[in-house]
């Protein structure tokens, strides 16, 4: 009995991390607005919660662009290195209860992730309801 309990726990615990670690990994970043790619993100998992930071900065005349517009911590910040995606935590199909960054805005929204198939990754930023706010679809980095 024992042994059973032990492998239907081991079995739903490494479930959990296969799923945690298909949403980690590289992504290219796409403007919604303009359609036009724009940086590498690296999605990570820390202490059970989800964190994306810019790793590479696609446009060679903003490669030292800095965070001018953001407030607090983030402020005047250099673009590359600087975490975007702060906080997700699994809840079904979905990362929530985050917030994202949107450097060239300097405002933080509240996020959502969530994959569509296995190279594709929806991410939506919005203030107070989710119907209020925009979708980025993101391409893994293979």
């Amino acid at each position: 009995m024992k042994k059973a309990l032990l492998t239907l726990l081991f079995v739903a615990v490494a479930g959990i991390f296969s799923v945690q670690a298909q949403v980690t990994g590289r992504w290219k970043t796409v403007d919604d607005e303009t359609g036009e790619a724009k940086s590498i993100v690296e999605i990570y998992e820390k202490d059970g919660k989800v964190y994306g930071k810019v790793v590479e900065i696609l446009n060679p005349a903003k490669k030292n662009a800095t965070c001018t517009k953001c407030k607090g911590a983030d402020k005047d910040k250099p673009i590359l290195g600087l975490v975007i995606i702060k906080g997700l935590t699994k809840d079904g199909d979905e990362w929530t209860d985050g917030d994202i960054l949107d450097p060239s805005k300097g405002k933080l929204y509240s996020c959502t992730i969530e994959l569509d198939g296995k190279d594709k990754l929806n991410v939506r930023g919005y203030m107070g309801i989710s119907l209020l706010g925009r979708t980025q679809t993101w391409s893994r980095v293979k």
